[in-house]
């Protein structure tokens, strides 16, 4: 099915995730810009009734400003894949393998690009415990926001065994090195990198707060960084769009460690955000395309997998 620039545009927002909030305000900024641009396009909240929803609205293709888990990682893809409604963002290969963050670096690595080392993880008696001395990092493999993710030292982290207790069923965590130094991302929007920004904050890592609260981040754009790192970013998010099979705009995050000058990628996410403090817009911007624009040309692309 193509796109039908003059029909009905829904953009999907919400759901039932720790990112909802912040999917709406996606949609919010996206909706305005889509508008703008020439579409006729509403929001549709997702709920459970999803697929009933998506018949009785009959768009003819669909904005993805959904974040995190089900509408990142494949699961509201494949549902519009059998609907044959034209989406943007990744497919459902792509979605599910880039929402894993151990699957992404296995795959990445053999292009490579530099990864934190992974570290052994084990929960004895709901206290987690790892074999390493030094700062880390624990994350739910499988999440996105940072949310979840918890900035610690040596091996006895309770705060999170209390996080494990109160979500059900208990996450899929992994543990990496913490990477001290200085946060970098780069957008990709149709297989090239837009730019690098810097970003500066006053937590450990660029956690929800940083991401999404006004005033919680500061950003420099473009990076105050050599030439030889911002090249190696933009081509590793260039390299991790391709090779992870991602379509339309992704956004890839990494750690510089200026004092032993090596890059380490984080992640990469197909379903950045897309609100008034968000990165990818900020980054557009840089290189001449307003918000309608990239938006546009992001449903310009849509189509199924």
């Amino acid at each position: 099915m193509m796109v039908n620039p003059d029909g009905k545009t829904l953009i999907l927002m919400g759901g039932w995730t720790a990112e909802a909030e912040v999917s709406r305000s996606s949609a919010a900024a996206c909706v305005k810009a889509a508008t703008s641009a020439g579409w006729n396009a509403t929001c549709l909240e997702v709920d459970r009734n999803i697929a009933q929803n998506l018949m009785n609205e009959a768009p003819d293709q669909v904005f993805n400003a959904l974040h995190g888990q089900m509408g990142e990682d494949g699961n509201i893809q494949g549902l519009l894949n059998i609907m044959n409604i034209p989406y943007t963002h990744s497919g459902v290969r792509a979605s599910a393998i880039a929402m894993d963050k151990i699957t992404t670096k296995q795959i990445l690595r053999q292009y490579g690009i530099r990864f934190p080392k992974d570290l052994p993880i084990t929960n004895e008696n709901g206290k987690l415990v790892i074999d390493h001395q030094g700062p880390v990092a624990i994350k739910p493999r499988n999440d996105g926001s940072s949310i979840g993710v918890l900035i610690g030292e040596n091996t006895n982290l309770p705060h999170y065994s209390h996080w494990i207790t109160a979500n059900s069923p208990e996450p899929s965590l992994m543990a990496e090195v913490m990477i001290p130094g200085r946060e970098l991302t780069v957008a990709v929007l149709n297989g090239h990198a837009l730019a690098v920004t810097e970003i500066f904050q006053d937590n450990a890592f660029y956690d929800y707060h940083a991401k999404y609260a006004k005033g919680g981040s500061r950003h420099k754009l473009p990076a105050d960084i050599p030439c030889d790192i911002a090249d190696t970013a933009m081509n590793w998010a260039k390299i991790a769009h391709q090779q992870i099979g991602c379509r339309g705009i992704s956004r890839t995050d990494f750690r510089w460690d200026d004092q032993s000058d090596e890059l380490f990628m984080l992640e990469i996410n197909t379903q950045p955000g897309m609100t008034d403090v968000s990165l990818v817009p900020e980054q557009a911007e840089h290189v001449g395309l307003r918000m309608e624009d990239l938006v546009n040309q992001l449903l310009e692309a849509a189509q199924c997998d």
